[in-house]
Parts: structure tokens; C-alpha cells; sequence
């Protein structure tokens, strides 16, 4: 009679270990995922909640910020080379699967993680947030993923760049080709200038601060901040920029308002309005699309030393409020009201200086809002084209004969910039407005490639700052 083989005995199941790190940064492509939400809304209280444990430390809230942003930033890039590792489309696998998949492609062609590391601790990521069966499948995909570095995939899965040049910077460089193809044509120029801007769109921006005039002083926050932790700002007279990994909530001038976050484009925009001359009286100035506050507070901080008054509009009660917040403690006369700029809530001409930073695609803050690349489509520009014509139009009709209205916004579209205040002085839509250009250059000294004028575009890779664009113009009737 035959024996039969001996069974060997089954392994113990294992738990698997839970990583607080990764674990947090699923949980936020989730969040991106699931509700549309901002990376850089969801991640901070993810992180604060976080950092009450004990076992979670400053390194480890770089780390989860690094997948989070670096998953979002090279999403595209991703996308493509998962789908050579996946027996199926990628719109069939189950969106938490992808997220842990692009989670620990970045791991292991983004970062320095080691590739077992990499491939174990993704595997251990899913199985405590998808299950065991499902852990198998991402295990066998990223050890596909880990048979090349990012330069060999690239090589494969991007088009030469002499056959489809637009699609193959979209790939190497994470951005979709009709964004590559928008940024291509407001920058002109040959293939270094893209590649250098695409480049700066995928690096983290420095946190760069602004102290509010008669409120806080640079030297200040740069006291606060640390010699070694900051530095002055490159253009704007009010800049501080902090190193890497600093805390701007940690310095008392930020926690008591005196001073913001602000990107140093946003503060160059509302200092050339600022600056700019007007005929005749200088008492009132309006923020007709204020939301969240930034500017609205530099203006009223500035327009307080001249003895004016701002008033702070903007359409939705919510963001209202955070203008109320940003501007609280201003010496000098101000009001926040919630109202609609295309419905103006004040007499025509009632103004010396506007401001009117519209709504639009966000393109010039990619660096900023990564998942915003993914999420925007060609048609929305047609979406925003009619709202930035009106507001402007409004803009143009609520400031004063020989007054000046700043046309501004943080996208360098073409149809978002320079077209729209074309119609808008030339009446396509609407009635003709009696405005002049006034040139904005001069009134950002010290900037270098501003382009021809008279109006501004700055850029992340030339500038360091977002893509803000800035027209400035004169009311003569």
C-alpha cells in the first residue's frame, strides 16, 4: 500500500503591520480621489492629528508629504507605466487598488527607498486597507513596476520626442498634452524653455511669507524664522522665504495675523496695483474677487499708510469669511462684504484703484495643486471665459474716470490673459470700455523677463513664483 506524501504544515497567518506613514498618505489620495478635494487642504489635519502620537515624527510628516505630492505630481507618468504592468485597463482596477499601486510606483522610481523596501511596505499598505487577496495583485504589479528605473520606463512608454513632442514631455514630464500644448504656446520659445517649466511645475515650492506693511516688518519674521531657516524674498520688498520644512504657524507674527502665507507673485500683483498712478484722488480701493484673503490683506495693509479704504468682496460666504480672518487687526478702514462682481453691491466710479484676480483654470499653480493638472480639461476654459469677461467688465465700470483696474490671474492661458482683456477693450460681447494699457513693468523693478508688455507674466521656472498674469488699465471715460 502506497504512503502518502506528508502535508506540510500551513504558516501562521501574520498580521499585517501597520505603517502610520503610508497609511496617511492613502488616506489623502483617497480624500483627493474621492471628494475632489486639494492635497494641500487635506494633508495639514491629516498631519496634525498625526504628530499627537508619539511614534510620528518631523521625518515622518516629510515622507508622507513626499508620496502624497510626489504620487499626485507624477500621477500621468504613473498611469503609463502601470498600465504596461496591469493584465487589464486601468479604469478597471478598483480606484483604492491604484492609489496603492501609484503610491508604491513612486516609492520605487521617485525616491531613494530601497526596491524591497519599496515593494514590502506597499504590500503591507494593502493589505491592511484592501485585504489579503487583493495585497497579492499589487505585489505581483510593483515587482513588474521595480524591473526598471523611471529613465527605462520613460524609454519605453513615452514617444520619441522627434515623432510626438507634445505627448512625449506630457509623459517624462507628468502633465497632460493639452496643458503641454497651453503652456507651449503662452511661453513660445524652443524645447529647453518648456522642459525647464514643466521641470519647475513638478518641484516643491518654497513656503514664502509676507509681512504685512505697518503691521510687521521683513526683518522680523526673518528674526522668528531663524538665520539659518530663512531668507529674504527675490523681488518683493515684503518676502520672506522659508526653508525647507519650516513651520509658518509656528511664528508669532503668522499665528496673530500680522503676517501670511503668500506666494511672491500674488504679492508683486498687488503691490504693482498699488503702485500704480492714478489722476486725482486715491481714497477708495476695492478687492472684487477677494477669496481667500491674501491680497486683500496686503492691499489693506497698504492702502491703511495712504489713508484709504478697501473694500473686500467676494461672491461666497464661506470664503468671505476667510477674507474677514485675513484682514483682521488692519489699522486702517476696511470692509468685507459677500457679493456677487458681476452684480456689483456699489455705485458705478465709486473707486480709485480694482483689483479683480478672477476665477480660472489654476494652471500657473501647478506646483502648488498638483492633482489640478488631472482634474482640468480644455473645456473649462470655455466655462470661465464668460465670468472673467464680465467681472472685468464690472471692474472697468466701478473705478472712477483716470483710475486703475488690475486684471489678474494665476493661469498663463492665453485665452485666460491677454485675450480676455482684447474683448473686453475692443467690446466683443459687450459695449466698448474707454481704457487705456498701462504698463505694468516698470511697476515690478528689479524682475527680469516680464516679456514685451504692457502687460506681466511671471513664471515658476524663470521667476520662482506661480504663473500669475497681470494687466493693468486706466479708465479714460
Amino acid at each position: 500500500m502506497s504512503q502518502q506524501p506528508r502535508r506540510r504544515p500551513s504558516k501562521p497567518y501574520r498580521r499585517p503591520q501597520k505603517d502610520p506613514v503610508r497609511i496617511l498618505a492613502f488616506e489623502a489620495l483617497r480624500a483627493v480621489d474621492e471628494r475632489d478635494a486639494y492635497a494641500n487642504l487635506v494633508l495639514p489635519p491629516l498631519l496634525r492629528k498625526a504628530r499627537e502620537r508619539e511614534d510620528f515624527d518631523a521625518r515622518d510628516a516629510a515622507l508622507a508629504t513626499e508620496l502624497v505630492y510626489g504620487s499626485l505630481r507624477r500621477q500621468g507618468t504613473y498611469d503609463a507605466i502601470l498600465a504596461q504592468c496591469v493584465d487589464r485597463p486601468l479604469r478597471e482596477v478598483d480606484p483604492p487598488v491604484l492609489d496603492v499601486l501609484t503610491l508604491g510606483a513612486h516609492q520605487l522610481l521617485g525616491t531613494r527607498i530601497p526596491t524591497h523596501a519599496a515593494v514590502s511596505a506597499s504590500v503591507e499598505l494593502a493589505r491592511v486597507v484592501l485585504g489579503d487577496g487583493r495585497a497579492k495583485f499589487v505585489n505581483a504589479v510593483l515587482r513588474k513596476v521595480a524591473a526598471h528605473d523611471l529613465d527605462g520606463w520613460l524609454e519605453r512608454v513615452a514617444p520619441p520626442y522627434d515623432e510626438d513632442p507634445e505627448e512625449h514631455l506630457g509623459i517624462v514630464h507628468a502633465h497632460p498634452r493639452w496643458v503641454v500644448s497651453a503652456l507651449w504656446d503662452a511661453l513660445g520659445g524652443g524645447r529647453a524653455g518648456i522642459e525647464d517649466l514643466l521641470e519647475a511645475d513638478n518641484e516643491r515650492p518654497e513656503v514664502t511669507l509676507v509681512a504685512r506693511p505697518g503691521r510687521s516688518t521683513t526683518e522680523e519674521l526673518l528674526a522668528a524664522a531663524g538665520e539659518d531657516s530663512a531668507l529674504p524674498g527675490r523681488w518683493s520688498p515684503y518676502a520672506v522665504r522659508l526653508a525647507e520644512g519650516g513651520e509658518p504657524g509656528a511664528l508669532d507674527p503668522v499665528r496673530e495675523g500680522r503676517a501670511g502665507v503668500q506666494d511672491e507673485g500674488s504679492q508683486l500683483v498687488a503691490l504693482a496695483l498699488a503702485n500704480a498712478p492714478v489722476e486725482g484722488t486715491d481714497r477708495a480701493w476695492l478687492d472684487g474677487c477677494a477669496g481667500p484673503g491674501g491680497k486683500a490683506a496686503l492691499l489693506a495693509a497698504l492702502a491703511a499708510q495712504r489713508g484709504a479704504a478697501l473694500l473686500a468682496s467676494e461672491k461666497q460666504p464661506h470664503r468671505a469669511r476667510l477674507v474677514a480672518r485675513a484682514l483682521d487687526g488692519n489699522p486702517g478702514p476696511y470692509a468685507v462684504i459677500a457679493a456677487d462682481g458681476t452684480r456689483p453691491a456699489w455705485r458705478a466710479g465709486a473707486f480709485d484703484r480694482v483689483l479683480v484676480d478672477v476665477p480660472c483654470t489654476g494652471l500657473g499653480a501647478l506646483r502648488r495643486r498638483p492633482e489640478a493638472r488631472w482634474r482640468r480639461r480644455p473645456e473649462d476654459l470655455d466655462g470661465f471665459a464668460p465670468l472673467q469677461r464680465e467681472l472685468l467688465r464690472q471692474a472697468l465700470a466701478a473705478v472712477r474716470v483716470g483710475g486703475v483696474v488690475g486684471y489678474a490671474t494665476c493661469s498663463p492661458h492665453p485665452a485666460e490673459t491677454r485675450a480676455v482683456v482684447d474683448d473686453v477693450l475692443k467690446g466683443r460681447g459687450g459695449t466698448p470700455v474707454a481704457a487705456e494699457w498701462v504698463d505694468a513693468r516698470p511697476l515690478m523693478p528689479d524682475v527680469p523677463a516680464l516679456g514685451d508688455g504692457p502687460d506681466v507674466q511671471l513664471w515658476p521656472h524663470l521667476h520662482g513664483t506661480d504663473a500669475m498674469y497681470l494687466a493693468l488699465l486706466r479708465r479714460t471715460g
